[in-house]
């Protein structure tokens, strides 16, 4: 696995190459936004560890310019804890978002679960329709299409999307989507949370789709 950490912060750049390769996992460090583009596209990385404030280009930029033509997994790890910062960067595509100070083997174990989940670039080839009444999912383009509207969904939310079709009709429990998307179970659900109020967003475009409903202490069931 090789992994770039996007960080001007030498002491965090130090600490975490440390760490990952104790780990046998390949680094490379860059701490500038504009040269964290360039070194990305010439690299081939399995995941990018990206901080929000950054010299030349902020990290949503660099976030955004990542996202126009590759699927790779990127980890926020920003000193920014507000909820429009998280939304902001999952808005923009980030699978994860970890705010300092952070546990190390947290890091890690979050590093590890999106580099297992991650699927390479979109393919076009070999795609799958997974259909619920007018709403569908496009496994091959990471695509839900509601009543003929297409979406392209980030990844972490085309996974939520993909558990509560595969389960309609059923409680699927908000501790078991953690595990099964995030890879591990940890008390920040506020990611959780935000893919379920963007899906939720993309299905209210059609009066008829399928609904997500919240099942009060428990999870959601996907209804339609």
């Amino acid at each position: 696995m090789r992994v770039l950490i996007v960080e001007d912060e030498p002491a965090y750049v130090d600490a975490l190459t440390v760490a990952l390769e104790v780990e046998g996992i390949d680094t490379d460090a860059v701490g500038d936004g504009r040269d964290a583009i360039k070194v990305f596209r010439d690299g081939g990385y399995d995941v990018v560890l990206l901080d929000l404030m950054l010299p030349s280009v902020s990290g949503l930029d660099v976030l955004t310019a990542i996202r126009r033509d590759s699927s790779t997994p990127v980890i926020v790890v920003s000193a920014k804890d507000g909820e429009s910062d998280v939304v902001a960067a999952l808005e923009l595509g980030a699978d994860d978002y970890l705010t300092k100070p952070y546990s190390v083997r947290e890091l890690i174990a979050r590093i590890r679960a999106v580099g297992r989940r991650s699927g390479g670039t979109k393919s076009e080839e070999g795609s799958e329709l997974v259909t619920l009444g007018n709403v569908s999912l496009d496994v091959g383009r990471y695509q839900l299409i509601v009543s003929g509207t297409t979406f392209d969904l980030p990844r972490k939310e085309f996974e939520v999307m993909s558990m509560l079709m595969e389960r309609a009709g059923r409680v699927v429990t908000r501790d078991w989507l953690l595990e099964e998307v995030w890879g591990m179970d940890w008390g920040d659900t506020k990611s959780l949370d935000q893919h379920i109020r963007r899906l939720r967003r993309k299905l209210e475009t059609h009066e008829a789709a399928p609904r997500i409903l919240t099942i009060r202490g428990v999870g959601y069931r996907l209804e339609g």
